[in-house]
């Protein structure tokens, strides 16, 4: 009689999880192993505010939200695409609506049942859970690339798998889990692997410490924001975003966060403008701006003729000084493109996500690590970003389930 097949999923995170549904339904005895208490733990976290499963927009444009990665991550998405991921939430109980952004969510707008469903679904095909298990890599001088390292609550413990399926995360919110110490153990083993940045983040701004003290946490409402970087690409959008004591952070800014990171690393720094008032033409600003204000002062002419006060005048003080805001040409022009100078990303730990990882040209169509055979690697410790939006959590999922159907392909073969 031939013995089950053992895999180990390292990694309780989504795409982990989901590789362990895919192993587990087709008979395979998964072990997951993870360094937290619980699993899902990140995913959780998400989902307070509202889970945003994936996106309904067409699929053509979905995919071009991966940019440079889109080649890769494609054919994957195929496989696990937005309405497959509805599909599978329905299965386990979940019912999706689309808001009025195109996202998906949960109709209850929370993580937590869903999760629990999943897992009761994974503990019925046999998944074995194996808590406060942090991978410590391969044993010295172990040839094997599928025997495995723990550090276990009794002490060190190893394990030898069939197969093995890491899903470790990248390096942001390392509180939860992902803290990128498995870079180092793959390159040992010469597994490519660009390094980690990152990705859906704020950034550092050299405001005044009244503008700090006075507007930190104040949102940007209906604004607007361009960038064009040193190598010609462009960024423009609608939205918001929030002053932050040490600079802006917020949906709006994590959109364009890739194109800035990699200008501020190009040429030290990134300079956006903020379109206060894109609702209205310039000509209409500058008409506005030299309408007569008779006693009234500056200030107060702006708010009652364009809405300008709080947040975003204090922006404006900080582009212009008080010689330049007299000034109605250069005021109107200011009003339609607030200069940003971003000095620096936020530590990577505060990032919703990271860019680097595990380069695909380390990996087979399979996910399989060339230097590692029976080694597959999937989610966010892959070498892809993409914005938020349902995109990270999609592309986790489907990397997921296409390094377990990897594991199957590769067993099968060594059959």
């Amino acid at each position: 009689m031939t013995a089950i097949k053992t895999v180990a999923v390292i990694g309780g995170g989504p795409a982990g999880l989901m590789a362990a549904e895919t192993l587990g339904a087709a008979g395979l005895q998964v072990h997951l192993y993870d360094a937290m208490p619980s699993v899902g733990r990140k995913f959780l976290l998400a989902g307070r505010g509202g889970l945003n499963l994936t996106h309904s927009e067409p699929f053509d444009v979905f995919a071009s939200r991966f940019g440079d990665r889109r080649a890769a991550l494609e054919p994957l998405l195929q496989a696990f695409s937005p309405d497959a991921l509805r599909a599978w939430a329905q299965g386990l109980g979940i019912e999706t609506f689309v808001g009025t952004s195109g996202r998906v969510f949960p109709t209850d707008m929370k993580a937590a049942p869903l999760l629990r469903a999943w897992l009761h679904r994974l503990r019925a095909t046999g998944v074995q859970f194996h808590m406060r298990h942090r991978w410590l890599g391969w044993p010295d001088g172990e040839a094997s690339a599928t025997r495995l390292r723990f550090a276990a609550p009794g002490g060190e413990v190893q394990a030898q798998h069939d197969a093995v399926v890491l899903a470790l995360g990248g390096a942001s919110w390392s509180r939860l889990g992902s803290d990128g110490a498995w870079v180092p153990w793959l390159q040992a083993r010469g597994v490519e692997v660009a390094a980690l940045a990152p990705a859906n983040c704020g950034f550092d701004v050299a405001w005044s410490a009244h503008f700090a003290e006075r507007f930190a946490g104040q949102p940007f409402k209906s604004v607007a924001i361009a960038f064009t970087d040193s190598a010609g690409r462009s960024f423009t959008r609608r939205g918001e975003f929030v002053a932050t004591a040490t600079g802006i952070e917020g949906s709006l800014i994590y959109a364009a966060s890739a194109l800035l990171r990699d200008e501020i690393a190009a040429n030290g720094s990134a300079t956006v403008r903020l379109d206060l008032l894109p609702d209205r033409s310039p000509e209409q600003v500058a008409a506005a701006v030299r309408h007569p204000r008779g006693a009234r002062s500056l200030s107060s002419h702006l708010k009652s003729r364009l809405g300008i006060d709080g947040v975003k005048a204090g922006v404006l003080h900080e582009a212009l000084t008080r010689e330049e805001m007299l000034d109605p040409d250069r005021l109107a022009a200011t009003l339609k493109a607030v200069p940003i100078r971003l000095m620096a990303p936020r530590p990577i730990d505060e990032a919703i996500s990271t860019a680097g990882g595990v380069k695909f040209g380390a990996l087979d169509a399979a996910l399989m690590t060339g230097a590692l055979p029976g080694v597959f690697c999937a989610g966010e410790m892959l070498d892809w970003e993409a914005p938020t939006g349902g995109y990270l959590l999609n592309a986790s999922m489907a990397s997921g389930a296409a390094a377990a159907r990897g594991v199957l392909a590769h067993l099968a073969a060594g059959d």
